[in-house]
């Protein structure tokens, strides 16, 4: 397996303009190679998507969702472009699906980008005096650090979690399928996650 690095990422990204969590995917799938990472996001509607993303998304639904037990509730605010795409079905069962997940997972923010930069450099300060309590070499830590705040973008931020019902694929995943599918511009503005009893973060 070919070790993907940040240099990679970025090339594959000025290349072509597709967003960075996808084009590292798009190399992992390939083991590296260029050309077939470029087709990869062909495929998958990447492309596509990234061409639309820009535009703004002025319609959209808020959807709810409460659970049978009336214990766990979530509200989402889930935008597209047009009036036309918020009331097809297939954007309402988007909703739906981010709504089981954010139900079943939580998450505290919609992507990595909105983390704010306080909380990263906390995190990075906490993993580093862990793996240094371990011992670990100065240079072996700093990739420890990396591998720990990529775990944490996956467990908190909604659009890199795993989708619990479908292995190996996104939120963002899910999200790119349906802009390929519409040709409009999708975004995940807000949440909010109540649980009974839950203390607030």
């Amino acid at each position: 397996m070919a070790e993907i690095t940040s240099d990679m990422v970025k090339q594959l990204r000025d290349a072509t303009q597709a967003g960075m969590m996808d084009c590292k995917k798009a190399l992992v799938e390939t083991n590296g190679d260029f050309e077939l990472a470029k087709d990869y996001l062909r495929k998958k509607g990447i492309l596509k998507a990234d061409k639309v993303s820009g535009r703004e998304t002025g319609e959209g639904i808020i959807y709810s969702y409460i659970h049978h037990n009336n214990k766990l509730g979530v509200l989402l605010e889930l935008d597209c472009v047009t009036d036309f795409v918020a009331r097809t079905d297939e954007f309402k069962e988007l909703a739906h699906k981010i709504s089981l997940q954010l139900a079943a997972m939580g998450a505290r923010f919609v992507s990595r980008d909105l983390v704010p930069q306080e909380k990263i450099e906390k995190e990075k300060e906490i993993y580093a005096a862990q793996a240094k309590e371990s011992g670990k070499p100065a240079h072996i830590i700093e990739k420890i650090v990396e591998s720990k705040l990529e775990s944490f973008y996956k467990e908190n931020c909604l659009l890199e979690q795993e989708y619990v019902f479908e292995s190996g694929k996104t939120i963002n995943d899910l999200i790119v399928e349906l802009i390929s599918k519409t040709g409009e511009n999708i975004k995940v503005k807000k949440f909010v996650r109540w649980q009974v009893g839950e203390s607030e973060s």
